[in-house]
């Protein structure tokens, strides 16, 4: 894959100081961030881009090496770019700290940190009028409980590496270049382990389900995402949990649509309805109301109650349920139907298609 200039990626000059390199960046990421974006790859590609293009930027010995030799150059450095989003967090956590603010759920990854998880929870548009509390069933990684997470066997212990001295990453020199590279002899974990866990052959996790409680808010909407703190995959030595996000996605309904906060749906009325006006009872999201509809009144009218849509989420007060008129004409008269209407037809004047006579009304005639 050819990567893109790094100048261009955050939009500098090739004279930008470091200043105007990290204003930049913060643009690109506090736009890109996956928090904002939720499954949106282009996002999250872009996001990343950013990050590899600042690493490089804001250094200023990778962009010397960068500006002489470009890409190319980097390799000797040992930097290929961010393996995923929790190397990114882990090696910026104070700017993402000072760019999305404490609450950002990232800013303060730890290495080792455990990997979110992502769930997708369908719910009924009632429910998302009303919030409602669900329970979901996710599988993650759990510590195993015979070895506890260590490992080894139980009445064992791991033994600290001899090569890397429990570090877990060794220093190799390339030409002008020194740099660190996982431990060959335990992986990076800085442990030996010669007696591995009988249960979970030495992995020191295993898969389980577990059961979790969900609060939907009200008047969540598709594609927001709820945030459980440490229920993702477990962390490493000691680091803290990755979290569970939650992905909301609203069923179609039978009846409604949702635009915004707004409702909509069709009412089919009948001529005289729509000429004289009339009041009818419909069908709310929660209950039922009364409708006035208007003497003369169109097809494909839109007629708006206040108040009756859904909740806006965080603000307070309703959206509107809005009622599009369908004026539908009968397919079947009686004959005393049809003798007022051809009546009316006369009075004002109207040209209308005679009455076809049936077959022995033809022949008896």
């Amino acid at each position: 894959m050819i990567k893109k200039d790094y100048y261009e990626v955050l939009g500098v000059d090739r004279g930008a100081s470091k200043q105007e390199i990290k204003k930049a960046y913060r643009k690109a990421a506090m736009s890109h961030h996956p928090d904002k974006n939720p499954g949106d790859a282009e996002a999250e590609e872009k996001f990343k881009e950013a990050a590899e293009a600042y690493e490089v930027l804001h250094d200023d010995g990778k962009r010397r090496i960068y500006d002489q030799y470009g890409h190319d150059g980097l390799k000797g450095t040992g930097f290929s770019g961010f393996s995923g989003f929790e190397d990114i967090f882990s090696n910026f956590g104070d700017i993402f700290e000072d760019f999305l603010g404490s609450g950002s759920g990232r800013s303060r990854r730890q290495r080792g940190s455990g990997a979110d998880l992502r769930f997708n929870l369908a719910i009924s548009l009632e429910e998302a009028a009303t919030g409602s509390k669900k329970v979901i069933d996710v599988d993650k990684q759990a510590p195993c409980p015979a070895c506890k997470g260590s490992c080894a066997e139980p009445g064992t212990n791991a033994e600290t590496c001899p090569t890397c001295s429990g570090y877990g990453q060794v220093r190799q020199t390339q030409g002008f270049f020194s740099i660190n590279m996982a431990c060959h002899r335990c992986g990076g974990s800085g442990r030996i382990i010669k007696n591995p866990c009988v249960l979970c052959s030495g992995k020191g996790r295993e898969i389980q389900r577990k059961k979790l409680k969900v609060n939907v808010p009200v008047g969540v909407q598709s594609g927001s995402h709820l945030r459980l703190v440490g229920e993702g995959e477990p962390g490493v030595s000691g680091a803290p949990d990755g979290d569970l996000y939650i992905q909301i996605s609203i069923q179609n309904h039978h009846t409604f649509e949702r635009h915004e906060d707004d409702i909509v749906c069709q009412l089919p009325i009948t001529l005289t309805q729509a000429a004289l006006g009339a009041e009818i009872e419909i069908p709310t999201l929660l209950g039922k109301t009364t409708l006035l509809i208007p003497r003369a009144t169109q097809t494909h009218k839109l007629l708006r109650i206040y108040g009756e849509g859904m909740p806006k989420l965080h603000h307070g007060g309703k959206g509107d349920l809005i009622i599009q008129v369908i004026v539908k004409t009968p397919e079947e008269l009686t004959k005393e139907q049809e003798k007022l209407l051809r009546e009316y037809a006369e009075i004002s004047g109207e040209s209308v298609k005679e009455r076809s006579k049936g077959i022995f009304e033809r022949l008896y005639r």
